[in-house]
């Protein structure tokens, strides 16, 4: 391949590493030189506003719509994405076309051993509204602060006294070199959001000779996982406000079990459950959708939908 490729992303650290991480597997599946590949960055709304909830100043799409416009307009090839900032319905201009190897799925608490360690009416910090209903669930007395920003800022809002404790995703602190900041959280005492820990790399469409160089680097069980996530959330009609966990793992070589839970705001109302389907059943992860909301009290299934 002869082009010149320009890749664009957020300019946050963990951003930067992950499209690092996947411009040199492009050129390692491909055996491109340095030069073959241009990172571009570009500042998000999401980047630009720290001060709100993402509810408040245009929901997922605060991370998304800047690198969206440059690349139908031209201006980069393909786009870097963390998965579980990408909104379930993207332009149909523009595709999923590779999702590489996932990485640590878990939640890390930073701050105590663990969410019953903390202590009396804890102060938690985090903009997760699935993270916020969990620890609610988990500690009714606790208080939840906001605290947007990256992970370095975040952690300095901790350690300045901002909060008792905040959660971050482990996939983010180990790819920054932060693999023993804090503890991880069992999935099984916190399920992760969907799609954590999966970076994704979009292209345009119509750019067929792209596409099949991406299809190299995408990683089919991570992928099929992943899109089955965002199935299930699609499904529910959930947005960035809605408390959602998800995770899909390969039971067999061509079964998927998917396991999720929808709660309410405060943590009070949870419905989970979990379904095992065949890979290339594509109801699968809506008939999950379909049966929390069913089992679901009349408060919850309101907020879906």
């Amino acid at each position: 391949m002869t082009r010149h490729l320009r890749l664009g992303t957020r300019g946050s650290p963990l951003a930067l590493w992950q499209a690092s991480m996947v411009a040199d597997a492009i050129r390692l599946a491909h055996g491109l030189g340095p030069e073959a590949i241009e990172i571009v960055p570009i500042r998000t709304t999401g980047d630009k506003v720290q001060d709100r909830a993402l509810a408040e100043v245009g929901g997922k799409a605060v991370w998304t719509k800047e690198l969206d416009r440059a690349l139908l307009d031209g201006e980069i090839d393909l786009a870097v994405h963390s998965m579980k900032d990408v909104e379930t319905i993207r332009p149909a201009a523009i595709v999923i076309a590779a999702i590489p190897p996932r990485a640590d799925v878990r939640d890390r608490l930073i701050g105590a051993e663990s969410l019953a360690a903390l202590p009396a009416n804890p102060r938690v910090g985090t903009s997760s509204p699935r993270r916020a209903a969990q620890v609610r669930r988990a500690r009714p007395d606790a208080a939840i602060l906001l605290f947007r920003g990256n992970v370095d800022t975040r952690l300095r809002k901790l350690a300045e006294g901002e909060a008792d404790a905040t959660l971050l995703a482990a996939a983010g602190l180990d790819r920054l070199g932060r693999e023993g900041v804090g503890s991880a959280i069992a999935v099984e005492a916190m399920l992760p959001a969907p799609a954590q820990g999966a970076v994704g790399v979009e292209a345009r469409a119509d750019d067929a000779e792209l596409l099949a160089l991406l299809a190299a680097i995408d990683h089919p069980v991570t992928s099929a996982c992943v899109r089955a996530e965002r199935a299930f959330l699609a499904a529910l009609g959930a947005d960035c406000r809605s408390p959602v966990a998800a995770l899909a793992e390969m039971a067999t070589r061509d079964a998927i079990h998917l396991r999720a839970e929808i709660l309410s705001e405060d943590g009070a109302l949870c419905e989970a459950g979990a379904v095992t389907f065949a890979l290339d059943d594509g109801e699968g992860p809506a008939r999950l959708a379909r049966i929390l909301l069913e089992r679901a009290p009349p408060g919850l299934r309101a907020l879906f939908g």
